[in-house]
C-alpha cells in the first residue's frame, strides 16, 4: 500500500514540520473492500457475515518499506462477500481513522466459505 489518507498525511506534516504531537496507533487492523478507496477515506468496506478487521503487525522499516510480520486473514465468509476490490489499514478494529490504501493486484470473489489471505510479507506498506 502505498496511498496514504489525506488524513495520515495532515498528521504526519503537522507532527514532523510543525511539531505537534502524534500518538501512534496502539493497533493496526486490516479492513476490505467491495469499491475504491480513496484519500479521504472512501469506499465501501465489507458488512457481511463472518467478516471483521483484523489485527496487522509489520516488520522494522527498511528504505521507507514495510511488510506484514504474519498472515492476516479473513473469513470463512458464513454468506456471499461479492467482489473484493481494495483494502485498507486503519486505526481502530471498528470505525477510526483510515491510514493508507490500496487496489489488490487481483480482484477476490468471496462466496459462502471462502477465505482471504494475505500471507506474511503480502502486504507491502511504502512510505515515498
Amino acid at each position: 500500500m502505498a496511498d496514504m489518507t489525506t488524513y495520515l498525511k495532515n498528521e504526519l506534516v503537522d507532527h514532523v514540520l510543525r511539531n505537534a504531537a502524534y500518538a501512534s496507533p496502539n493497533a493496526l487492523y486490516v479492513a476490505l473492500f467491495t469499491t475504491a478507496t480513496g484519500d479521504d477515506g472512501s469506499g465501501t468496506e465489507l458488512s457481511a457475515g463472518g467478516y471483521a478487521r483484523q489485527a496487522l503487525t509489520v516488520d522494522a522499516p527498511s528504505d521507507g518499506a514495510t511488510a506484514n510480520t504474519s498472515a492476516v486473514t479473513f473469513g470463512p465468509a458464513t454468506e456471499d462477500w461479492g467482489t473484493v476490490t481494495h483494502c485498507a489499514i486503519y486505526d481502530a478494529e471498528t470505525n477510526g481513522n483510515m491510514l493508507m490504501h490500496d487496489a489488490l493486484s487481483t480482484s477476490r470473489p468471496i462466496g459462502d466459505g471462502d477465505e482471504l489471505e494475505f500471507a506474511a510479507g503480502d502486504l507491502d506498506v511504502v512510505f515515498a
